[in-house]
């Protein structure tokens, strides 16, 4: 009995072990953009974006925004693999990237939304071409936690653009005006204009690709 016992511990100690050997080679070559207690490396308006339990907090309760706010890296990225992991309270939010930033913390390119309604998942130009690769909404709907922790996949590489929820492809597009769309640009996260809102950012990471 002993001897079994013995035997089914080794077994679950050697299935941690690689589950965690696992994990770390997913996670290889991937580096933090968030040092989980500063903003230093981004900018955006100090009144609407915090650093809160290691997490970037983005929050319009009790401020009215004239237009949609963004906290930006101050790094341009090319090609890359980014993992984020967000929570929406409500409304509305994204993640820009290949983007551009403009004044008064405007910015302009492509994003990967966040939404509690029918966006969630779909590939959008902010202050472009609007959407450019859309989603079936109740499927995507499946993979989605209301409330709680989620985490998007971006890989940009080249003309290939592919967007994951946790886990699930719901956009997998290849650019198609080869003038219009970016090759590099600044990573953001999105305040969206309407009802009070809240969007918190964590384990943020990327991997630079060639």
């Amino acid at each position: 009995m002993k001897r079994l016992l013995l035997v089914a511990m080794w077994g679950l100690f050697v299935l941690a072990a690689a589950e965690v050997g696992q994990a770390q080679e997913q996670e290889k070559g991937f580096r933090p953009l968030f040092d989980g207690k500063t903003l230093d490396g981004f900018v955006g308006d100090p009144e609407l974006w915090r650093v809160e339990d290691g997490q970037i907090v983005g929050s319009t309760d009790g401020k009215k925004l004239k237009h949609n706010s963004f906290l930006a890296t101050r790094r341009k990225f090319r090609n890359f693999v980014l993992k984020v992991k967000f929570k929406l309270r409500n409304h509305n939010s994204g993640i820009q990237f290949r983007s551009q930033l403009l004044k008064d913390y405007i910015v302009r390119g492509y994003q990967a939304d966040i939404a509690e309604n029918r966006y969630l998942g779909i590939l959008y130009e902010e202050r472009g071409r609007g959407i450019l690769a859309d989603v079936d909404p109740k499927e995507v709907r499946k993979h989605y936690k209301p409330g709680q922790w989620n985490e998007y996949t971006i890989v940009a590489n080249g003309p290939h653009i592919k967007l994951m929820l946790n886990g699930y492809t719901t956009v997998d597009y290849y650019e198609k005006d080869p003038k219009r769309g970016a090759k590099e640009g600044i990573i953001a996260f999105q305040l969206h204009t309407g009802p009070a809102m809240e969007i918190r950012f964590k384990d943020i990471r990327i991997k630079e690709l060639p």
